[in-house]
C-alpha cells in the first residue's frame, strides 16, 4: 500500500485497496493486521535496561571520587575501609536503580490510565477501543472535538473542518470532503480528503478508513526526529539539581578545610584525612534529592488517579499547591447535569418535593406529567429530553409504577412541542374515554385555560386564581427554576384534522412543576474547603444570569450581600477593555452567558493580579483557556479529546470536588518534599558540623566507613518514606504558598540550621561525656568508646529526628505515628543496620567500633530522645508565638 496515492483514490477504490467495507473489519482481520503492522503508537526513546541504569549510577563525580578513594585505601592496606566504601557505592547504585525504575513505573501506569480511545465499526458493530489498537482498514467515526487517532481517508463527511496547524502550519481549520484528487504530488494541506494523526476535528462529523498507523503516519515522521532530542527535566527537578550543586560546593569547601586542618594539626595521616574528607563530602551532599522528588511526584500522580484526577504532566502536581483561583464550568462540574424536580404547585399549594409524598399523588397533575411526555425507558435508564426525563424520574425515585399509568392510558395522538406555541400535548384513552393532556410555558398555557382543578374539584379559573398562578411562577423563576405548567381536558371525540386550534383550548389547569439542574451534593463542602484554604472559586457558564446566580448562591460562591454586583455577563465583558477588566476582575465571582473565547480574557485578568489560576473546560474552544491557565483541568466524561490534550489534569468524574482533592494532594506532595529536604539537609549539616568541630577541637574523628554507613542507613530510607506521608489535617486551612515560595520557605531554612546545629551539639556532647566520665582506665578504650558512642548517637539522633520531620510545624503527638507503614519499616531497618555494626562482634573491626555498656547505651538513647523533645518544644514555641 502506497499512502502517497490515497488522496487520488475514490472512496470505493480506497475500501477495496484495504480489503474492508463500511461494516468494518472482522475481529480475526483486526488481529492479523495488528500482528502485521503493530500497535498504533508513536515510539518513544528506548528505555535504559537495568544494567544500563546501574552503570549510570557510577557517572556521578562524587561517586567516581569515592571509588578512587577506595582504591587508594586498598593499595595502602586499609582493606576494611576499602570494602565498606565499595559496599556503600554498590548499595547506593542499587537503590538508585530502584528509585529510577519506581518513578518510570509510576509514570507508565499513569500513561496507561490516560490512553485515548476511538469509536470504530467492526463486524457491523460500533465499539469503543483503545486508539493504540487501530489497524489499517479500520472504519472509525469522528465528530467535533475528537483527535484523529491515525492517518485516515474520509469516506463520509458532513460539514467537516479539521485543525491541522501543528502539522501543516495552516492557521484556520481546513474544510474536508470525500472527493478524489487527481494531482499526485500536492502538499499535505491540500489533501482535502485525508486526515492526519493528532489533528483535531473542530466542526462536523465524519466516517473514515484508517490508512496508516503508528510511526508510519505523518506525525510518526516528526516523532522519529523528536526521539533523537535529549529528554529535559521538569522545572522542579532543575531547581533541586541547582540546589544540590550549591550545597555540593559548600560541602566540598568544608571537606577541604577538614582535610587541611587535619593535616596541619597532625590529626591523622594524609591518606586517612583524604579518605575522611572524601567520605564526609559524599555523605553530606544530598545526591538522592532529584530521585526523591521524582518518586514523590510520581506516587502523587498515582494517588490522584485513584481519586479520579489524572495528572498528564508531572510538574502540575507541584503547581496545584499554589492554586489561588479555580474557575469552574457549572453544568456537570458544579451541578449534576440532569434536570430534577424541586417544586410542585398543585391545589393552590407550592411544596418542596422533599416534603411531598409522591406515592400518594393520584391526580391529574401526575397523569399529565407522565403522559404528556416522550421519554422512553430502557435498560440504560431514561432516554429523551432532560426536562421530560426529570418528570418521570421524580416518580421513579418515589417508587411510583409509571409503566402502569402509561399502559392504562395508551396514546392515540400527539402534537409535538414547537417554539412558537411553546406547548406539547397528547391524546390518550382509558375505558373508552378520551383525554387531552398538555404541558408548556405558563403564560401560553394560561391563555387557553378556563378552569382549575383544586382537590379534585373543577371550578372556573378566576382572575385571582390566575394572578396567584403567575405570582407562584415568578417566585419559582426567581429561584432559577425552569417552570412547566400542566392542564387537561376530556374529549368527546378526536377531530378529523387535529390541530392546536381545535384541541388545545378550554383547558383545565392542574398544576406547575419547577425544575433545576441541582448542585452536586459534595460540591458545597468542597467550595467551603477551598475558601478556608485561601482559594477563590469562580463560576463560568453559558447559562442565564439568574440561573447561574441561584446555583452560585446555593453553593456558597455568592452571598446575598454581594449579588448582583458579583455577577457579570459575556455582553458586559465585551464592553470592558482589557485594562478595565484587569482593574475590576476581583469584583466578580460568577460569569454568565459567557462564550469560550471570554475564558482566556478572564484567566489573563486574574493572572495579571499575580494569581495562580486553575481553569476547567470540556469543549474544543476551551483549549486556548486551558493552555493559558496555570493549571488546565479537562473533563474526562464530557470533555473532547482536544480539551483533554490541552489540559494538565483530567477529571475522570467531571466533579469539582475532585479538583479540591487534587489541590490537597498537590499541597501534600510539596509538603512531603519539604519534609524530606529538611530531614536530609539537617542530618547532613549535623554530620558536617560534627566532623568539622571534632577536627578543630583535636578530638578523634569518625572513620570513613562510619560516616558512609550513617549516611546510607539513616538518610536514604526515612527520606523516601517521608515522601508518602499522609496529608496533615491543617493542610487545607493554610493559604496558598504563592509563586515566590521555595522549598526553604515557611521556616524550613531556619529549621534546617538549628536542627543541624542541635544534632552536632548532642553528638559532640555525648563524646565529651564519654571522654570526661569514662568507664575504663585505658586511654585507648576510653577513646574507642567515646567515638563509638558518638557514632551511635549521630545515627540514633537522625532516626529520632525522622519522627520530628513527619510534620514541619505540627506536633507529632497529634498524628497517627504508625499510619505510614513504609516509614515504620524504614525506621526499623535503619535502626537494625545501625545497631548491627556495634552489637555484632564480626562488624566491630570493619566499622572500628567497640562494645558499649548498658549505661553508655542509656546516654546514647537519652541524646536521641532529647533531639525529639527539643525540636517538638521549638515547634510548640513557633506555633504559640509566631504562627499568625
Amino acid at each position: 500500500m502506497n499512502k502517497q496515492k490515497y488522496h487520488q483514490l475514490s472512496v470505493e477504490e480506497t475500501l477495496h485497496d484495504f480489503k474492508t467495507q463500511p461494516t468494518g473489519l472482522s475481529i480475526n482481520e483486526v488481529d492479523e493486521r495488528l500482528q502485521k503492522y503493530g500497535p498504533n503508537l508513536l515510539s518513544e526513546q528506548k528505555k535504559s535496561s537495568l544494567l544500563q541504569k546501574f552503570i549510570a549510577q557510577f557517572k556521578d563525580l562524587m561517586i567516581v571520587i569515592l571509588m578512587v578513594a577506595a582504591l587508594i585505601a586498598a593499595f595502602a592496606g586499609d582493606l576494611s575501609d576499602a570494602i565498606i566504601i565499595f559496599l556503600v557505592i554498590i548499595l547506593n547504585a542499587v537503590f538508585g536503580v530502584f528509585q529510577e525504575a519506581k518513578a518510570e513505573n509510576a509514570i507508565d501506569a499513569l500513561k496507561e490510565m490516560t490512553t485515548p480511545s476511538s469509536r470504530v465499526i467492526r463486524s457491523n458493530t460500533i465499539q469503543t477501543v483503545k486508539s493504540s489498537d487501530l489497524v489499517p482498514g479500520d472504519i472509525i467515526l469522528l465528530e467535533a472535538g475528537d483527535i484523529i487517532p491515525a492517518d485516515v481517508r474520509f469516506i463520509k463527511a458532513a460539514s467537516l473542518k479539521v485543525e491541522e496547524a501543528a502539522l501543516t502550519g495552516e492557521s484556520v481549520p481546513v474544510n474536508k470532503n470525500t472527493a478524489a484528487i487527481s494531482q499526485a504530488d500536492i502538499s499535505l494541506g491540500d489533501r482535502k480528503n485525508l486526515g492526519y494523526m493528532n489533528t483535531s476535528i473542530t466542526y462536523g462529523t465524519a466516517t473514515a478508513v484508517v490508512t496508516t498507523t503508528g510511526m508510519n503516519t505523518e506525525v510518526g515522521h516528526i516523532a522519529n526526529m523528536l526521539n533523537n532530542v535529549k529528554q529535559t527535566t521538569t522545572p522542579l527537578q532543575k531547581s533541586i539539581v541547582h540546589l544540590s550543586k550549591i550545597l555540593s560546593i559548600l560541602v566540598l569547601v568544608i571537606a577541604a578545610l577538614v582535610f587541611i586542618i587535619g593535616i596541619v594539626a597532625d590529626r591523622a595521616s594524609v591518606l586517612e584525612m583524604l579518605l575522611t574528607s572524601i567520605s564526609l563530602a559524599v555523605a553530606a551532599i544530598p545526591e538522592g534529592l532529584p530521585a526523591i522528588v521524582t518518586i514523590t511526584l510520581a506516587l502523587g500522580t498515582q494517588t490522584m488517579a485513584k481519586k479520579n484526577a489524572l495528572i498528564r504532566k508531572l510538574p502540575a502536581v507541584e503547581t496545584l499547591g499554589t492554586t489561588e483561583i479555580i474557575a469552574s464550568d457549572k453544568t456537570g462540574t458544579l451541578t449534576q447535569n440532569k434536570m430534577t424536580v424541586e417544586r410542585i404547585y398543585e391545589s393552590n399549594q407550592l411544596e418542596d418535593v422533599k416534603n411531598k409524598d409522591a406515592k400518594n399523588i393520584q391526580s391529574s397533575l401526575m397523569q399529565a406529567m407522565i403522559l404528556a411526555n416522550d421519554s422512553q425507558q430502557s435498560a440504560d435508564g431514561l432516554l429523551g429530553d432532560p426536562t421530560e426525563t426529570a418528570l418521570i424520574q421524580y416518580y421513579l425515585d418515589n417508587s411510583t409504577d409509571v409503566s402502569d399509568i402509561i399502559t392504562n392510558y395508551p396514546r392515540l395522538f400527539s402534537l409535538p412541542f414547537d417554539s412558537e406555541r411553546k406547548l406539547m400535548s397528547v391524546i390518550v384513552e382509558k375505558n373508552g374515554e378520551k383525554f387531552l393532556f398538555i404541558k408548556g410555558a405558563v403564560d401560553e398555557l394560561l391563555k387557553r385555560t378556563v378552569s382549575i382543578e383544586i382537590n379534585n374539584q373543577i371550578t372556573p379559573l378566576s382572575a385571582n386564581a390566575r394572578a396567584e398562578i403567575l405570582q407562584v411562577n415568578q417566585q419559582m423563576a426567581q429561584l432559577a427554576l425552569r417552570v412547566l405548567a400542566f392542564a387537561y381536558r376530556p374529549l368527546a371525540e378526536i377531530p378529523e384534522n387535529p390541530t392546536s386550534l381545535n384541541l388545545e383550548q378550554e383547558l383545565i389547569f392542574t398544576g406547575m412543576v419547577g425544575m433545576i439542574d441541582p448542585e452536586r451534593p459534595e460540591v458545597k463542602d468542597a467550595i467551603r474547603q477551598a475558601k478556608s484554604a485561601g482559594i477563590k472559586t469562580l463560576m463560568i457558564t453559558g447559562d442565564h444570569k439568574d440561573t447561574a446566580a441561584a446555583i452560585a448562591t446555593r453553593l456558597g460562591i455568592l452571598d446575598a450581600a454581594t449579588f448582583p454586583n458579583s455577577v457579570i455577563t459575556g455582553t458586559q465583558l465585551d464592553q470592558l477593555s482589557t485594562e478595565e477588566l484587569n482593574q475590576t476582575v476581583e469584583n466578580y465571582s460568577v460569569y454568565a452567558r459567557v462564550a469560550p473565547e471570554h475564558k482566556v480574557r478572564i484567566v489573563k485578568a486574574w493572572q495579571q493580579k499575580g494569581k495562580i489560576v486553575a481553569m476547567t473546560g470540556d469543549g474544543v474552544n476551551d483549549a486556548p483557556a486551558l493552555k493559558t491557565a496555570d493549571i488546565g483541568v479537562g473533563m474526562g466524561i464530557t470533555g473532547t479529546e482536544v480539551s483533554k490534550n490541552a489540559s494538565d489534569i483530567v477529571l475522570a468524574d467531571d466533579n469539582f470536588a475532585t479538583i479540591i482533592t487534587a489541590v490537597k494532594e498537590g499541597r501534600k506532595v510539596f509538603a512531603n518534599i519539604q519534609k524530606a529536604i529538611q530531614y536530609l539537609l539537617s542530618a547532613n549539616l549535623g554530620e558536617v558540623l560534627t566532623l568539622f568541630l571534632m577536627t578543630m577541637l583535636g578530638w578523634d574523628i569518625f572513620a570513613p566507613a562510619q560516616i558512609l554507613w550513617i549516611n546510607l542507613v539513616t538518610d536514604t530510607f526515612p527520606a523516601i518514606a517521608l515522601g508518602i506521608e499522609q496529608a496533615e489535617s491543617s493542610i487545607m486551612q493554610r493559604k496558598p504558598r504563592g509563586t515566590k515560595s521555595s522549598f526553604f520557605s515557611d521556616g524550613v531554612l531556619s529549621s534546617i540550621t538549628y536542627q543541624g546545629l542541635l544534632e552536632g551539639t548532642l553528638t559532640l556532647g555525648v563524646y565529651w561525656l564519654a571522654i570526661n566520665y569514662p568507664l575504663h582506665s585505658s586511654q585507648a578504650l576510653i577513646h574507642a568508646d567515646a567515638l563509638t558512642m558518638a557514632f551511635a548517637t549521630l545515627g540514633l539522633i537522625q532516626i529520632f529526628h525522622a519522627f520530628n520531620s513527619k510534620s514541619l510545624h505540627g506536633t507529632i503527638f497529634t498524628k497517627d505515628l504508625f499510619a505510614n507503614k513504609m516509614f515504620n519499616w524504614s525506621i526499623l531497618i535503619s535502626t537494625v543496620l545501625l545497631f548491627a555494626t556495634i552489637l555484632i562482634p564480626s562488624f566491630n573491626d570493619i566499622f572500628k567500633v567497640s562494645h558499649l555498656a548498658p549505661q553508655q547505651w542509656l546516654i546514647v538513647l537519652i541524646a536521641g530522645v532529647l533531639m525529639l523533645i527539643i525540636v517538638e518544644l521549638v515547634k510548640l514555641i513557633q506555633r504559640t508565638f509566631f504562627t499568625k
